[in-house]
């Protein structure tokens, strides 16, 4: 593989802890959404074409990885994410030969492609599950089947194992008349989870696994890979089945307890992640794994992606971007920088010493954080605040992750009806909350999806001012599988491509910054001005380098800190500044008069 856009990082710095360093060290990886991307066939579903299409963008972009969400064949419920054959394409987005032509182009260009995993469960409609429906079929056991509740009827309410409820709302447990029994599911009804106890059910994965890199993909991204461990005690039972002797907690406001805390980082999870390692990816070279970690802590990100311990290379972890809800994901409150600070520093901090981050604000699962966190009512504040986020994010330490139109600052959907969302999660959420538990108000709980709902990551890239974006054609007979946002006639990537002062040619400076500056890639990382309300400050260091990064997160002015003032001594040159949401002479002129504008980030050289 040509690596066309990277430095090879030097010996002399140290990464994650392996020698060499690994490759990713200073790679940036680009996720996209294949439905929500490029539709090639008018149906308006974005296909596998439509990414090839589009390689030559992200290739000028500079990014080194394209991950890609699920495009295995499914039944879709949720989007790809509940498999029924983990060995073949899903028509909606095209072939095996589309993806092998993927594969193909991607290489050619210098890009590596790693496929998005998803383990914990696969769809009901997968073999698998199918067979496992008969209690006497060997597949029996691959996933986790329960009896009534003693004294119960099956199939009747309160009859179930236990009083887990579903992230996706309703129970955690679905009753299947065939077998007599039910089927335990974290996620929707129609995405059981494998029982990764079972060794056959592990070989199985690793074997999937094994085909898909031996025909040429470079890695995977593991979906919710930390919740494959349960927490059982010693005849197997789950926390609150009948004769269990852990104690379940009590149920929640909305009628049901939560299986998280004992189905997220579970008794076996190393265990598991390092066979998967030796079963699949030893002796394999140019590869790269990340796994989506719910429940795992920053301590704990170090122990798994420590290269001494054969598990992951990354992991994502998701205490920041938790910061803006408070109990239920659908009670927001409001961004406070301090809060950000602490989370981001926590997990730097825990991978000082050995293993190494993942950096991320957005993905299809989070919203836009120019909206989020940002200001995105007007260009200016857009533009500025979208510069400001991907600045701060861009420049810790660790292996920063672009979800697709973050590098144009595409806003959230704003939609205001619920008929809006495809969203199974929102839709189910909505009808949980407001109509069954009435724990939330219709106004409140519409206000919440509008801020953090997942959709807001998938309406259609913003490829140009058409009527579709660009995503479709704008004579399409079949309108894109969700509304595409408004705004794309200001916000777009044709508007933006050669446009020296947007948000795009911005994160094309982020990227090569980290290609090309070993101190911005690996460098030691230091939390500066800890207790500024509104300035986020770090120094990176590596050698006798220093990078200083300032940013005011915030839509007013901000003081520059004492401790930052002091570091920069008798001011700035322009010669210094490495970067700049505005531009060398307005930080230049800003630092000088002790002050930050609203948004003002700046790199600097000491």
């Amino acid at each position: 593989m040509t690596n066309f856009n990277r430095s090879t990082l030097p010996d002399t710095v140290r990464s994650n802890g392996a020698t060499p360093n690994p490759w990713w060290a200073n790679a940036v990886v680009y996720q996209v959404y294949p439905r929500s991307f490029q539709d090639t066939n008018g149906d308006g579903v974005g296909d596998l074409k439509g990414i090839t299409s589009r390689l030559d963008y992200l290739a000028d972009l500079g990014v080194d990885v394209v991950w890609l969400s699920p495009v295995y064949r499914s039944p879709q419920d949720d989007n790809g994410y509940d498999i029924s054959d983990y060995q073949d394409i899903d028509p909606l987005f095209g072939t095996l030969e589309d993806m092998d032509e993927l594969l193909a182009e991607a290489h050619r260009r210098g890009l590596k492609i790693v496929m998005d995993l998803v383990v914990n469960h696969t769809s009901d409609e997968h073999a698998w599950f199918q067979a496992s429906r008969d209690k006497d079929d060997p597949h029996a056991d691959w996933y986790w089947w329960r009896p009534a509740r003693p004294g119960h009827e099956p199939g009747t309410p309160g009859a179930e194992p236990n009083q887990w409820g579903s992230y996706f709302g309703g129970s955690a447990w679905e009753y299947d008349p065939k077998r007599g029994e039910y089927f335990f599911h974290q996620y929707s009804k129609k995405q059981p989870d494998l029982n990764w106890e079972n060794p056959e059910v592990r070989k199985a994965v690793y074997k999937m696994m094994n085909w898909w890199m031996d025909r040429g993909i470079d890695g995977f991204r593991m979906d919710v890979i930390t919740q494959v461990s349960k927490t059982v005690d010693k005849n197997g039972k789950l926390p609150g089945e009948d004769g269990c002797e852990i104690e379940d907690y009590p149920v929640g406001e909305e009628g049901y307890s939560s299986p998280f805390p004992w189905c997220s980082d579970g008794p076996r999870i190393d265990e598991f992640l390092a066979e998967m390692r030796r079963e699949v990816f030893e002796g394999r070279e140019g590869y790269m794994n990340v796994g989506e970690a719910p429940g795992i802590t920053p301590a704990r990100n170090e122990h798994v992606t420590d290269p001494k311990n054969g598990e992951l290379d990354m992991l994502f972890l998701f205490d920041h971007v938790g910061i803006d809800q408070e109990g239920s994901k659908w009670n927001t409150v409001p961004f406070e920088v301090k809060n950000l600070r602490a989370r981001l520093a926590d997990q730097q901090e825990a991978v000082k010493n050995a293993g190494w981050a993942s950096l991320f604000f957005c993905n299809h699962d989070q919203p836009r954080v120019v909206s989020r966190w940002g200001n995105d009512t007007d260009r200016e504040s857009r533009e500025l605040s979208a510069k400001a986020f991907g600045m701060l994010l861009h420049m810790h330490r660790g292996t920063p992750y672009i979800y697709e139109g973050e590098e144009l600052g595409m806003t959230n959907a704003h939609f205001t009806t619920l008929e809006q969302y495809r969203d199974l999660e929102a839709v189910n959420a909505y009808r949980q909350r407001v109509e069954e538990a009435k724990c939330q108000s219709p106004e409140s709980m519409m206000a919440a999806l509008a801020l953090i709902g997942r959709d807001n990551a998938r309406t259609p890239m913003q490829w140009d001012a058409s009527r579709y974006a660009g995503f479709t054609a704008p004579d399409a007979a079949t309108e894109p599988w969700i509304g595409v946002n408004p705004n794309h006639v200001e916000i777009n990537a044709a508007e933006e491509f050669d446009d020296p002062g947007s948000v795009y040619s911005f994160y094309k400076k982020l990227i090569a910054m980290r290609h090309n500056n070993a101190t911005i890639a690996t460098g030691e990382w230091n939390l500066v001005a800890a207790d500024s309300e509104q300035v986020y400050a770090f120094t990176r260091t590596g050698g006798d380098d220093t990078i200083l990064v300032i940013v005011n997160l915030t839509d007013k002015t901000a003081r520059v800190p004492a401790e930052v003032a002091q570091l920069l001594g008798n001011g700035v040159g322009e010669s210094q500044v490495l970067l700049s949401t505005y531009d060398a002479v307005h930080s230049v002129k800003s630092v000088a008069r002790g002050e930050l504008a609203r948004w003002e980030g700046v790199v600097i050289q000491l």
